[in-house]
């Protein structure tokens, strides 16, 4: 399906021809006609489906076709959990609507006073979209100059994590504001129980699309390897110098932990930089600049960088830990083999974390291959996730 069977505004399409969109992916094809008719939705795709593109696109094309649009309000609200999510919407948005007169801000925090500033400037005098993260919102509504009075489309992206992160009570802080006639969208990568209650809340007769959900793309070349913690850093550096990666995204869970290997790998001579929330905002886009542009090759980072962010060219993602349960390593492993291309995800299992990484075994509903560690290093582990080592009953009584 192309985007002309859409019936948009011949506007958007030029933004859409301008950015190299071609066929609408299958999320696009059923949440697009949806929004269009006005409905209600709630949609679950995993990531690198085209879920941004899927509101954006009918939002920009009833806000450009509709007699309604008020210039001097702001017509749409999307809220997000990040700031790095906020801006790379806000960038699509302003890709998609170059050949439109649809106004847009991102409003988030990590500024200094000259961008709060700004983004009061924009909402007192209204704006077609505004992008936001809940707490920055919650900042300027406090201070009552927020036209929210004629907002006629709210978008949730991310609701799940939004709801992981405690935006909970936020988000429905500044629904209070909203007008209570409005079309709601509702996206998230997972659906559990306190999502339905969410959208229970919010949407009004939903439509419900579900997309493919904690399945990782089928060209994604996954392998663990049972190591020691000890050998971890060292086995990073082998398989680095193994193959001619371009471009490598490691995942570690904590802080500290990225740290560290960014220190390990840049006394190691690898084009290396880390990124994660003790940094300042212009410096976390700096890094994510020049790693989405081909400058540096390897990017150590938390979660932080796990959903939401739009970069085609990951050809290798490694997590340093096992995440803390399926859907965060779909959401991990998810960040290659987009655009059709296909990539690579190594987890490096320790003792402790293999009865995590056997959950994760069977929410995928298959084995990852276990790879064999060279002989240089040593013994390690054998896999034996129903030991008590492993963590396993641990983990599946803290489930429950």
């Amino acid at each position: 399906m192309t985007f002309q069977d859409f019936g948009f505004d011949e506007r958007l399409l030029e933004g859409i021809e301008s950015n190299n969109y071609q066929n609408a992916t299958p999320v696009q094809e059923q949440v697009i006609p949806l929004v269009l008719q006005g409905k209600d939705v709630i949609a679950s795709a995993q990531t690198g489906t085209g879920k941004t593109a899927a509101f954006l696109l009918p939002l920009i094309n009833n806000i450009i076709t509709s007699p309604q649009a008020h210039n001097d309000h702001i017509n749409a609200l999307i809220i997000v959990p990040t700031r790095e999510l906020a801006i790379q919407i806000a960038q699509n948005l302003e890709g998609l609507s170059y050949f439109t007169s649809v106004s847009s801000m991102a409003v988030y925090g990590g500024g200094d006073g000259a961008s709060f500033s700004q983004e009061r400037q924009a909402l007192s005098k209204g704006a077609d979209i505004v992008v936001c993260t809940p707490g920055r919102m919650i900042g300027h509504l406090a201070m009552g100059y927020v036209k929210f009075k004629e907002l006629q489309y709210l978008v949730l992206d991310e609701a799940d994590r939004m709801l992981d992160m405690g935006f909970n009570d936020d988000i429905m802080k500044i629904i209070s504001y909203l007008p209570s006639k409005r079309q709601n969208l509702l996206f998230s990568a997972t659906m559990p129980g306190r999502i339905r209650d969410l959208a229970r809340k919010i949407l009004t007769n939903p439509a419900e699309i579900n997309i493919s959900i904690s399945k990782p793309p089928e060209k994604i070349k996954q392998e663990a390897y049972v190591v020691y913690d000890s050998q971890k850093n060292e086995l990073i550096k082998y398989l680095l110098r193994s193959a001619d990666f371009q471009s490598v995204l490691i995942f570690c869970s904590k802080k500290h932990t990225v740290k560290e290997l960014n220190r390990e790998l840049k006394r190691a001579s690898f084009s290396v930089e880390e990124i994660h929330s003790d940094l300042e905002q212009n410096q976390r886009e700096e890094v994510l600049s020049a790693f989405i542009n081909g400058r540096l090759k390897i990017l150590v980072a938390t979660d932080i960088l796990s959903r939401g962010i739009d970069i085609d060219n990951i050809d290798l993602v490694i997590n340093y830990e096992v995440p803390n349960d399926g859907e965060d390593y779909v959401h991990r492993i998810g960040r290659t083999a987009r655009a059709q291309s296909d990539g690579t995800a190594y987890t490096l299992v320790n003792e402790r974390e293999q009865g995590k990484f056997l959950a994760i075994e069977q929410l995928l509903g298959y084995a990852v291959p276990k790879s064999k560690v060279p002989d240089s290093f040593g013994e390690t582990p054998s896999y034996n996730p129903s030991s008590k080592k492993s963590g396993f009953k641990r983990h599946f009584k803290q489930k429950r």
